[in-house]
């Protein structure tokens, strides 16, 4: 009489290896001390700073918080894929001039001045994504160029002068307040539960997360790498598009200095937030958190009356620490891995 052994099926899905939980738990301390560091700076500041807890002050943050914070959400998706995207400060400044110009010079409306602008960041975009992924060209380079070429024509279109925009309400709702909230704050809102859902639980942001990890083996398995690193940088040529349209909108006029630096705050918040610069680590949560701190400490700074020279140099120690942070971290992450 012979017995047949059957193994019994798993209940469940397989745990996670200790690696990977201890990873994870990288991630959150990550997120739990920024938390930390940013409760923090507001007992500091409220106690330092007069004004600083005024809503009108906390009001003025989320707002700032927004400019960083619309394009970070791209720019971390960038980063994930082991990228990077230095274009942003001029990319949003010409937007805000293409804008302006649309709207008023050439006599095109409001909303095709809108649309084409946002078509024209997606292009832009695309076209650095492009360079990199059909000819290898490092998106750093790629970028740098792209820098170059949208801080001179945003400058030279202009004349280096603000460009005014029209009036009404549709601007003046851009550029204002929903429901008592900053309008660029409820559009980075609702752009984050987007972009938190496409990272998380969709095959494309389980596709950058892979590149980033490791693009060779991301195209052994299937992956189209060339498709996802031109969409991710025709993703953040939009969101600078958007940027600049909510930034011209606020300030009622396009302007080819604006947003000077912009790119160093939106890195910084990312790479505080807890991406790895390497790649294939990330997360928008983090980024977040990381927008809320530099736009507190750079709101403090102003408050306390600290020169703008010493600003850049504090803003400068703030992105250093923040790599180094970062490389310890992705060297534990790393450890882990292998253990």
């Amino acid at each position: 009489m012979s017995s047949t052994l059957v193994a019994d099926k798993p209940s469940g899905p397989p745990s996670p290896s200790p690696g990977a939980v201890r990873v994870r738990r990288l991630r959150h301390l990550n997120e739990v001390g920024l938390l930390a560091a940013i409760v923090a700076l507001y007992i500091a500041l409220g106690v330092t700073a007069g004004g600083f807890l005024s809503t009108d002050n906390q009001l003025g943050i989320l707002r700032d918080a927004a400019t960083v914070g619309i394009p970070a959400l791209g720019v971390t998706l960038v980063i994930i894929a082991g990228e990077i995207d230095i274009s942003i400060g001029p990319a949003v400044a010409f937007a805000s001039v293409l804008f302006a110009k649309g709207a008023t010079e050439w006599d095109l409306g409001l909303p095709v001045a809108l649309l084409l602008t946002l078509v024209a960041g997606a292009l832009w975009g695309s076209a650095a994504g492009w360079l990199r992924a059909r000819f290898g060209v490092p998106s750093f380079i790629a970028t740098l160029g792209l820098w170059s070429a949208l801080g001179g024509l945003a400058l030279y279109t202009t004349n280096a002068l603000p460009v005014a925009t029209p009036g009404g309400g549709f601007m003046d709702a851009l550029g204002g307040k929903i429901l008592g909230i900053p309008t660029p704050a409820v559009v980075l809102v609702l752009l984050f539960l987007v972009f938190w859902y496409v990272a998380r639980r969709t095959a494309y942001g389980r596709s950058v997360y892979a590149v980033g990890g490791n693009a060779a083996a991301a195209q052994l398995a299937g992956i189209p790498i060339s498709r996802v690193r031109v969409t991710l940088f025709a993703t953040t040529g939009l969101l600078a598009a958007l940027t600049g349209i909510l930034m011209a909108a606020r300030l009622g006029s396009g302007n080819g200095g604006a947003a000077a630096g912009l790119e160093f705050d939106v890195i910084a918040a990312v790479v505080i937030g807890g991406t790895a610069l390497a790649g294939g680590r990330g997360s928008l949560v983090g980024t977040m958190l990381g927008v809320l701190f530099i736009s507190v400490i750079a709101n403090g700074l102003v408050l306390l009356g600290v020169n703008s020279f010493l600003q850049d140099v504090v803003r400068g120690l703030i992105i250093v620490g923040a790599v180094l942070i970062n490389v310890v971290i992705s060297r534990k992450s790393l450890t882990t891995r292998t253990t």
